[in-house]
């Protein structure tokens, strides 16, 4: 079967490795940062997206579109929320949330809003919902288009609030979404467990006219059916009571456990006025550093003569773990950064406690074993096949990983370094970087200069165009924005028309936006909501990042691991929006097994070593000179740096979030913290400090949607790496072969969405089943394998 062919080349790539974190936080518990959606379900909306004012551009980048309306346009002029059943006077008209709109009117919604908006909106589905039961029969019409119309009016206004939540936090807005969660998680249990929708699609599964269906349209029933199972429709009376009390202490657990993440992260502060304690921090770090000073009160602060602050925001944290001589700070650093959220009024450790027992109460009451059985009922692989995946990589990454830190033991000890015999956790980071910078020559921070954002973005849209064959144009102004650093942007087909539209949130603001990056959708396509009656509603997503803002007169000067996670998450956005798929229920990334979901965005990923790609981009901000060809070289031998040590941190990630979701026991001999430390005798070669809390950070698992799910990012790189070796066998320099590859790669990975198996959509694009073999050339591990 097609399913073991893949697990048993999935299980074939034992030197999987060299895994490139899209955000390295070094010790983070959120990396790498991903398509941070917990939408697994369109009957089960649980979650939506998880989550400075100086010039942002360079004028050649900028072209703010002056002539556009701003926010009050009568661009707000249509919304799958205008419906004839519904009053005017029965929704709050001076409530943005329930106006007509063509794209959400972010800048004027307030925390004010939700609770009002929301109730009205609840009610008016909930109306719509007895009418859809009553009235229901086992046909398109009849059964899924009404449903995708209550489905996507939630999605959409639950989205905003969410995002806003993300990207604007605030003690009001908490308070506000608090007020109403659980009546929006009432609702979304009474939709996920309607009788009558599930008997209809299990009519349609049944009845003579099956095999008529697209395909399109049986993955929607099967996957209705699916769902609906496992929100608890089959389940009576007591049962089916406690269920849904799990359900809505897990939102409310889930949420107070990401606000705790974001308040410690904000909390820790450490103001520095000797600038020896700083030494070996870059410009760009001691600038941002300063910066931060400035927006704290210390109005004077320069980077040249301070003071400074450091925070455990990424861009500052990891700043001081790559370069800071001083190891004492380093150490202050790191312990704060491992401690976050386990202690005090922010402590998490009860909140896991809670989650995981509460996840297994439910995977009893549907009859599975454990909580990662339930997980993985909606993916690709089982949880056997996840675990010996894992183990397969932890046994041959291990001496690679054993090797990396006696490499940096001895290039230490030739430097003098006085903790050469006892290097642990806060020295790993900044020894490698030296390392680095030793073996290739190559220092990160000297790059920097090379990779401004209006550049990076420029040579990203001009890839897009030569592979795809798409446009992508400015149009600020066209949508309200929440942040006057966002942008937004309007994708076009090589016919000029538009097919889709983004909005780019690129920097850090600590103060109020959770940590990390991702990709979510605002609309979806769909033929059903057509704005016309027409064409398909077109998509629009949203792109965040939380890279570092631009300090003084400079654009964002960003590393290249940054160059990398934009590239991570615009893969994830061109799959939303260059779907072609008009069902709406699995157009763009709905639908899509979840350990495939990160193929686009891993497959981004490679071309960034792609030499006129990265040429193009990498331009001196101020001179406008190129990336010298020796560095370019350089960057691309550093590429497998450390693979062993890389890939065994993943897998550390991935074995403890099963680990806790299979022989985990709450309540049990075990606390959660002796399950991560028995972990990380297989899968760290440095033991983690008896103190380390990293899980009470660890927000994919207990604040996103990756529970026993983080094996996914292991999982898709086979598929990821195989599909960008099709470039690879065309010929990378062959611009015609490219560009005919693009197209199929846009026709297939890009275009089908979830209407049909990821497996199936890859051998379309591919002409056969994935192999490991381009992962392990690309990490330089193939005469390993072979051995």
């Amino acid at each position: 079967m097609r399913r073991s062919s893949l697990v048993g080349a999935l299980l074939i790539a034992n030197m999987l490795m060299a895994t490139r974190l899209t955000l390295t936080l070094p010790f983070s518990s959120s990396i790498p940062p991903l398509l941070n959606r917990t939408y697994r379900s369109l009957s089960h909306l649980k979650q939506f997206p998880k989550s400075h004012p100086c010039p942002l551009w360079s004028s050649s980048f900028s072209f703010c579109l002056h002539t556009l309306r701003k926010s009050t346009s009568p661009l707000r002029a249509s919304s799958s929320l205008s419906t004839p059943s519904m009053a005017a006077s029965s929704l709050d008209e001076g409530n943005p949330l329930l106006q007509n709109f063509v794209f959400p009117p972010f800048d004027v919604v307030e925390p004010k809003h939700v609770r009002p908006g929301i109730r009205a909106l609840l009610g008016k589905l909930e109306h719509e919902l007895e009418e859809l039961e009553r009235s229901v029969e086992p046909s398109w019409p009849k059964l899924v288009e009404p449903l995708e119309k209550i489905i996507d009016q939630l999605s959409v206004v639950w989205g905003m609030v969410n995002h806003l939540k993300a990207v604007k936090d605030s003690s009001e807005l908490r308070s506000a979404i608090e007020d109403v969660q659980a009546e929006k998680v009432k609702f979304q249990l009474r939709l996920g467990q309607s009788k009558p929708i599930y008997n209809a699609f299990k009519a349609i599964q049944e009845s003579p006219n099956w095999q008529t269906l697209s395909d399109a349209r049986k993955r929607i029933v099967e996957s209705q059916i699916k769902e609906a199972v496992l929100n608890g429709v089959s389940l009576e009376d007591d049962k089916r009571e406690s269920f849904n009390k799990i359900e809505q202490e897990l939102e409310k657990l889930s949420q107070k456990f990401g606000e705790n993440v974001l308040d410690a992260t904000k909390k820790f502060e450490k103001l520095i006025t000797d600038k020896t304690e700083i030494e070996g921090l870059p410009a760009t770090a001691l600038g941002l550093a300063a910066q931060s000073a400035v927006s704290k009160g210390h109005e004077n602060a320069t980077a040249e003569n301070g003071p400074w602050i450091i925070t455990l925001d990424a861009p500052s944290f990891i700043a001081v773990m790559q370069h800071a001589r001083n190891r004492s700070l380093r150490e202050e650093i790191y312990r704060a950064y491992v401690s976050r959220a386990s202690s005090g009024d922010l402590d998490n450790t009860g909140i896991i406690d809670q989650i995981l027992k509460l996840r297994l109460e439910k995977a009893k009451l549907l009859n599975y074993n454990n909580y990662a059985e339930v997980s993985m009922a909606t993916k690709m692989a089982t949880v056997d096949k996840a675990e010996e995946l894992l183990e397969k990589l932890r046994r041959s990454s291990w001496d690679a990983a054993v090797q990396d830190i006696e490499d940096l033991k001895e290039f230490s000890k030739s430097q003098g370094a006085l903790e050469a015999g006892d290097l642990t956790h806060w020295d790993i980071t900044y020894w490698s970087e030296r390392l680095r910078e030793s073996k290739y020559d190559i220092n990160e921070e000297e790059l920097r200069p090379f990779f401004s954002l209006p550049k990076v973005m420029d040579g990203l849209f001009n890839l897009a165009k030569s592979l795809f064959g798409i446009e992508i144009e400015p149009a600020d102004g066209l949508a309200p924005v929440w942040n006057n650093d966002v942008r937004f942007f309007c994708v076009k087909d090589s016919s000029g028309s538009p097919i889709a539209y983004f909005y780019f949130d690129p920097y850090s603001r600590p103060a109020e936006k959770r940590q990390g990056a991702w990709m979510n959708e605002v609309f979806a396509r769909s033929r059903v909501l057509s704005r016309d009656g027409t064409s398909a509603r077109l998509p629009v997503a949203h792109m965040v990042c939380n890279q570092t803002p631009p300090v003084g007169n400079k654009p964002s000067l960003m590393t290249f691991r940054e160059v990398e996670t934009v590239f991570h998450e615009f893969g994830h956005a061109l799959q939303h929006m260059l779907t072609k798929q008009d069902e709406g229920l699995v157009a763009g990334i709905r639908g899509i097994e979840w350990d495939a979901v990160e193929l686009p965005s891993q497959f981004m990923e490679n071309w960034c070593y792609h030499r006129e790609t990265l040429m193009g981009i990498a331009k001196h901000f101020e001179t406008g000179e190129s990336l010298p060809e020796e560095v370019y070289l350089k960057l691309v031998a550093a590429r497998t740096f450390r693979a062993g040590s890389l890939s065994l941190r993943q897998l550390k990630f991935a074995s403890v979030d099963l680990e806790l979701h299979t022989k985990y026991v709450p309540g049990g001999p075990e606390s959660i913290y002796d399950v991560d430390h028995r972990v990380s005798e297989k899968t760290q070669v440095i033991p983690p400090l008896p103190e380390d809390r990293f899980l009470c950070s660890f927000s994919h698992i207990f604040a996103g949607g990756y529970a026993a799910g983080y094996y996914s990012y292991k999982w898709a790189e086979v598929l990821s790496a195989d599909a960008f070796s099709a470039f690879e066998d065309a010929g990378l320099d062959n611009d015609k072969a490219v560009k005919e590859t693009g197209r199929k790669f846009r026709e297939t990975i890009l275009a089908l969405g979830g209407g049909k198996p990821p497996l199936d959509v890859f051998v379309q694009f591919r002409g056969r089943e994935p192999t490991p073999d381009a992962l392990l050339r690309h990490n330089g591990l193939l005469q390993v394998a072979a051995s």
